[in-house]
């Protein structure tokens, strides 16, 4: 099969949200003689309630094939494989009865992503839902109908750990960073150090790498060695963190990020297949 985002098949009055795509020998397969895919879009933090997975589910086993991808890389609720006549019948269902629409593919504003924020996240430095929404409707028109030259996109992560990826996959990333500085428990630091809380939250619990050891798996790993630890205390300049979080999520209990809180915002992200990963470039460090 071949496949084309936009201008082959779609739905009227949208330039985008349905990849075309249609087999070279449809006489051998008519099974995927069409077999198109649809972007639904997601939800902010992509939270749903069952009963609206299901009608989803059920949909898409009615008019396609059943196939799902929760989600695609830019986001999205991805349909994979209907044929032409039932587009329009499925984009009839998802905008009058699920109150859901189309997200976006090819030469367009890309369907924005989000982390899941505030809402479940002690990380979050802003509220990523509200923005990811604000923006997503803010934006209708250039979601829906492509008028660029390449593809683009927003996403909102809530702090460096950068669950959405968007420093690596967006045109535009605002990602949640503070001012001040880390939020440090000595107390916290020496149970550490001393074996009586499990590093890292414990996710590394079940292999046999020895003692914790905060020098080796803290202090030296500081991109910037911003940090040190001597007599029983760490010690963190804040001027020279470049707040990677790697010590906060090797050390959730004794590191907390600070309080004056923003996002810093950042442009020029792509992750083409060939030459890998292209990281933004700072344009806005705090707001």
């Amino acid at each position: 099969t071949h496949w084309k985002h936009g201008g082959i098949v779609g739905v009227f009055g949208y330039g985008g949200g349905v990849i075309g795509r249609h087999c070279d020998q449809p006489e051998k397969f008519p099974g995927v003689a069409h077999f198109h895919t649809m972007r639904v879009n997601h939800p902010s933090g992509k939270f749903y309630k069952a009963d609206y997975l299901r009608q989803l589910c059920d949909l898409w086993d009615f008019r396609g094939s059943g196939i799902t991808n929760m989600h695609g890389s830019t986001g999205d609720i991805i349909f994979i494989g209907t044929t032409t006549p039932q587009l329009e019948e499925i984009f009839y269902e998802l905008t009058h009865n699920l109150n859901q629409d189309l997200g976006g593919s090819g030469s367009n504003l890309r369907t924005p992503s989000d982390c899941i924020g505030q809402a479940r996240c002690e990380y979050a430095c802003y509220d990523t839902q509200a923005i990811c929404h604000t923006l997503t409707n803010e934006y209708q028109d250039e979601l829906h109908r492509p008028a660029f030259p390449y593809k683009f996109k927003f996403k909102f992560d809530g702090c460096p750990n950068c669950c959405v990826a968007s420093i690596a996959r967006a045109d535009l990333s605002f990602i949640g960073t503070w001012r001040d500085d880390i939020r440090i428990d000595q107390k916290a630091v020496k149970a550490y150090v001393g074996g009586e809380l499990a590093p890292n939250a414990g996710a590394h619990a079940g292999r046999d790498w020895g003692a914790f050891d905060i020098q080796k798996e803290v202090v030296d790993l500081c991109p910037t060695k911003c940090m040190r630890y001597e007599g029983d205390k760490l010690e963190i300049n804040t001027k020279e963190c470049t707040r990677c979080m790697h010590c906060i999520n090797v050390m959730p209990r004794a590191l907390r990020i600070g309080n004056d809180r923003g996002c810093s915002i950042l442009a020029g992200a792509k992750a083409p297949i060939l030459d890998g990963a292209q990281m933004g470039t700072l344009i806005v460090p705090f707001i």
